[in-house]
């Protein structure tokens, strides 16, 4: 499969990334997030979490910190919305991104899937939709136990060694995940393996994600 282009070394990209838990963000486009940085591109980035309090938050400033450790310029942002809880706190959390709209002005949002199994994540993307109604949006993907993947029809390959890197950094941070029987380096290796498959990528790793609409200009 042939790639379109994104961004070049030396040029500059803007993009915002949304999760609703601490682990969210790096799970869905951690691979892709290190390779673009990796490739030199001057990656400006507003880290969104919805649902990050007490330990959570720790482990997410913290994450967050390595992940973009050499980005041209990173933004931290936590919220503390209770976990498990966030059709009912839509109010509450609409505000929020109104509020985070007035923030950041993206070339590019990454958040989750709006066929999510989780009903926070469900929230997270048609929130997302509803407040950024002119940028592109790519909607990445968390693997659990409900089985919700689906078939993804965006995908930038990654090399081996940056899903062994974004595996590493999810085990080191996400303590508090690590007695969950799907947080493993199996799982986010195999499901990487599998998308690289999908895209034929290079080096047989890829991240996959979903674009409801897009204008190539």
């Amino acid at each position: 499969m042939k790639p379109v282009r994104i961004a070049g070394p030396g040029e500059r990209l803007s993009v915002l990334c949304i999760g609703a838990h601490s682990d969210d963000i790096e799970i869905g486009a951690g691979a892709t997030i290190l390779g673009w940085i990796d490739r030199g591109i001057r990656l400006d980035v507003h880290w969104a979490v919805l649902g990050a309090a007490g330990r959570r938050a720790a482990e997410a400033r913290a994450s967050a910190n390595e992940f973009l450790a050499n980005a041209a310029r990173a933004v931290v942002d936590l919220a503390e919305f209770r976990d498990g809880f966030f059709p009912h706190q839509a109010c509450d959390i609409k505000i929020w991104f109104e509020e985070l709209r007035g923030r950041t002005s993206p070339d590019l949002i990454l958040c989750h899937w709006r066929e999510d199994a989780h009903q926070d994540h469900r929230e997270v993307s048609h929130l997302a939709w509803n407040t950024f109604r002119d940028h592109t949006i790519l909607e990445y993907e968390v693997p659990k136990w409900d089985g919700d993947l689906g078939r993804p029809n965006v995908y930038i390959p990654a090399t081996r060694a940056l899903m062994r890197r974004k595996e590493q950094l999810l085990y080191e941070y996400f303590g508090s995940q690590r007695s969950k029987d799907w947080f493993d380096r199996e799982t986010f290796m195999g499901l990487g393996r599998l998308r690289g498959i999908e895209c034929r990528a290079p080096d047989g790793f890829a991240e996959a994600f979903h674009a409801r609409k897009l204008m190539i200009g």
